[in-house]
């Protein structure tokens, strides 16, 4: 129990700065785009860049390098996150489970619902007001400090884990450009040897990157978007460690007696010594959780350098409202999406069916509590930004619905901190 509240915790605080970060990385993009160094900044992003496997190059701008290459390890990062709160962690039973993913759920469907009544001829931006950028709506709650229940910043985490997963099935499903067929049969022979690695046993993490790559450059190539192959590593990642925790702690007790034994005058460690804490050091390789120690690893690098990387790449657009105007009803469904449709699916679903009795609202929450999270989740910001580059190609409608995800998603994030700012003066 205390290793789970430390892995949250963690991942919390990460997350929060990161959002920090990340509204650095945005408004620098903003301002640079408006300056005089816009043209250099648009065509640093449009830079062609090649890769070369044997007889087979894979050529994309800078900007698509980022979002189909980096994002990958981003989403190979969530996928190692799905698969960790679905075996030990807020997913890992029925109980804990129904109401996040009923939540999710209904953050997902209405906002792709007002979408739609938005834009019934032109339906294929639906995925963008689904999404909920979790480091900023943790961020927000992280700022809040002790104005906020501990226990939201829980109820946010699974659900907005249940809405990644989400977004992975859309991306696979809907934005994907022509499938290749002939290239299903190299994508499932790399999958199936990544998990003959996990049924042999195998707990050494590069085995599995190396053939991620592969399974990127199949997925790739049969035209499903790349990054869904980050999400099917992270599900072979085998999550149990090689040596149980009782035999660790023998077998350093029994280092650390050799190590004490064997203290001399010398003011050098003798070989004796010297195997005893490489006999550590076997041992604590040998307890990790390869899932979790590679979720760690990236934790750092995707919050750090891939989001801001993204952020910067990607949210740079000109602000020009008459881009608004000839995409207005694109640029609604979206602000409408995320400001109301977050808000009232997260809300109504949770509350119906737990007066159906078919979910059970946890006692440390109240509804009003509910209802300002569905209000965060109305943050989409990068993954709705993401999702955008997947739906459209016209510049000028990306940049309307940049412009429309700004807006909503701040004026969400306001009334979410006015709800909880509220609920805090009650108590």
């Amino acid at each position: 129990m205390i290793k789970k509240f430390i892995i949250i915790k963690d991942f919390i605080s990460k997350e929060a700065l990161s959002g920090i970060i990340l509204f650095i990385a945005t408004i620098a993009a903003v301002v640079t785009a408006n300056s005089s160094l816009g043209a250099e900044y648009y065509n640093l992003w449009h830079m062609p860049l090649g890769v070369t496997l044997g007889d087979k190059t894979i050529s994309m701008t800078l900007t698509y390098w980022i979002n189909d290459g980096l994002m990958a390890l981003f989403f190979l990062m969530v996928g190692l996150e799905i698969k960790r709160e679905m075996v030990i962690g807020e997913l890992s039973s029925v109980s804990k489970a129904s109401f996040p993913i009923v939540a999710a759920l209904g953050g997902m469907i209405i906002p792709a619902l007002i979408y739609v009544a938005f834009n019934p001829n032109n339906f294929i931006g639906f995925g963008i007001p689904m999404a909920t950028d979790i480091a900023f709506a943790l961020g927000i709650l992280m700022l809040l400090g002790t104005k906020v229940n501990p226990a939201l910043k829980l109820f946010l985490m699974a659900l907005a884990v249940v809405d990644d997963l989400g977004a992975v099935l859309v991306v696979a499903t809907v934005y994907t450009s022509e499938i290749k067929v002939e290239y299903f049969l190299h994508a499932g022979i790399t999958y199936a040897l990544i998990w003959f690695l996990n049924y042999s046993g195998v707990k050494k993490i590069l085995p599995y990157l190396i053939l991620g790559v592969f399974l990127w450059v199949f997925i790739h190539e049969i035209g499903i978007h790349a990054t869904i192959a980050g999400v099917l590593l992270a599900f072979s990642i085998p999550i149990s460690s090689k040596i149980d925790e009782q035999k660790f702690i023998q077998k350093t007790k029994e280092s650390i007696d050799d190590f004490e034994k064997n203290i001399d005058e010398i003011p050098i460690l003798n070989h004796h010594q010297i195997d005893a804490l490489e006999s550590i050091a076997h041992g604590y390789d040998k307890v990790q959780n390869p899932l979790v120690r590679l979720e760690h690893n990236l934790h750092g690098i995707s919050a750090f350098f891939i989001m801001p990387l993204f952020a910067f790449s990607n949210a740079g657009v000109l602000i020009d409202f008459s881009t608004v105007s000839a995409n207005l009803m694109i640029v609604l469904g979206v602000v409408f999406g995320l400001i109301l449709g977050k808000p009232i699916g997260i809300f109504g679903f949770t509350y119906l069916l737990t007066k159906l009795k078919i979910i059970k609202k946890p006692e440390n929450i109240s509804w009003f509590e509910v209802l300002a999270v569905g209000f965060l989740g109305g943050i989409g910001f990068t993954m709705s930004i993401f999702i955008t580059h997947l739906a459209f190609n016209d510049e000028g409608i990306i940049a309307a619905v940049k412009l429309g995800i700004f807006a909503a998603s701040f004026i969400a994030a306001i009334i979410g901190v006015i709800f909880i700012l509220m609920m805090k003066k009650k108590a």
